[in-house]
């Protein structure tokens, strides 16, 4: 039953559409012609991984009757039997598709190699999508997730608790943040961090195209976080950029596109945080770094696409590298402290 719900969750953009009570019009036809890339995508990204995936697939309950489905990474070191006995590092990833969409398998190739190249047990998770489920439903969905790992994560995946990172895309970025200060280190990719403004209104930097290809979908993409502002809410867990400091994981890296509406937000979120450790003065404060490093060249979403749609690989390898040295770097700093 699961696997048929996974294999539905393909056409969501089409059952939503014609199924899906009180939604409106502009929704319905938008959903409609999405539905074809939406599957070509899905088929990219799952296919590979159809008959020998490097994980394993687990379903993870939450505060209601839905489950979430996500992978399992484990080192390889686990299965040969390594000398390694100790628990492992614990890493969550949450994949983009701007609350609208996606599967975890988004994420395969980045979760692969944290988990080799960091020896933790790496989680990617699924979460309810719009306009079916506008906030907090996804959020809920990744609080349920993180709060389920860490109950479970001695006893199902030999995994220290204690010892968690975390990472998201887009979207995704947004719900790692739900972690809170349990996550010793976060990456954020191209993350949403502020959704008081709509999309369409987002300033635009350099080199943006004059015509956004994407201009048809603004209306899905804001329609996770418009009802919650249309009602006036400022919440800091649908704005990460208003959590206060001491509400965020210890230390955050985030890799922006330079050609992205979201990079004005999340240079502006991480300039406040660095003041707002620096003006704390405290020890923990001084202990702890947010970084951002934005590659110039670089469009919302490019570095999930083929290597061979890819131009320069080698700020995507790049990207990969900072992201993993990070992490590491944050839990050696974290051992030594």
């Amino acid at each position: 039953m699961d696997s048929f719900r996974f294999a539905l969750s393909w056409f969501e953009s089409l059952t939503t559409a014609l199924f899906t009570r009180n939604i409106a019009f502009t929704y319905r036809w938008r959903l409609l012609l999405l539905q074809p890339l939406a599957f070509l995508t899905y088929a990219l990204k799952y296919l590979p991984y159809a008959i020998s995936a490097p994980y394993k697939v687990i379903y993870i309950p939450t505060r209601s009757t839905h489950k979430l489905r996500a992978l399992v990474f484990n080192p390889k070191a686990v299965h040969k039997g390594s000398d390694h006995t100790g628990p492992r590092p614990l890493h969550i990833d949450f994949h983009g598709g701007s609350f609208l969409g996606g599967i975890a398998e988004y994420g395969v190739p980045f979760c692969e190699e944290v988990c080799e190249r960091t020896g933790a047990v790496v989680i990617s998770t699924q979460y309810r999508h719009v306009p079916a489920n506008v906030y907090p439903a996804a959020h809920e969905d990744a609080e349920d997730v993180v709060d389920w790992v860490l109950a479970n994560a001695e006893r199902r995946f030999h995994a220290d608790p204690n010892d968690l990172t975390v990472s998201g895309w887009s979207a995704g970025g947004n719900l790692m943040m739900v972690a809170g200060k349990r996550a010793k280190a976060a990456v954020g990719v191209y993350a949403v961090v502020d959704l008081r403004l709509p999309p369409k209104v987002k300033p635009k930097p350099a080199g943006f195209p004059k015509k956004d290809p994407s201009v048809w979908l603004m209306p899905l993409f804001d329609a996770y976080a418009m009802p919650a502002r249309a009602a006036g809410s400022t919440d800091a867990r649908l704005n990460p950029i208003l959590k206060p400091v001491d509400e965020l994981p210890r230390d955050m890296l985030f890799l922006n596109a330079g050609i992205d509406i979201l990079l004005a937000e999340q240079l502006t979120f991480v300039s406040r945080v660095q003041q707002d450790l620096q003006d704390g003065e405290s020890v923990t404060g001084r202990q702890r770094r947010i970084v951002a490093r934005t590659f110039d060249k670089g469009f919302h979403g490019w570095l999930e696409l083929p290597s061979w749609l890819i131009a320069n690989e080698r700020d995507k390898r790049e990207a990969h590298d900072a992201a993993i040295s990070f992490l590491v770097e944050a839990r050696q700093r974290r051992d030594a402290s």
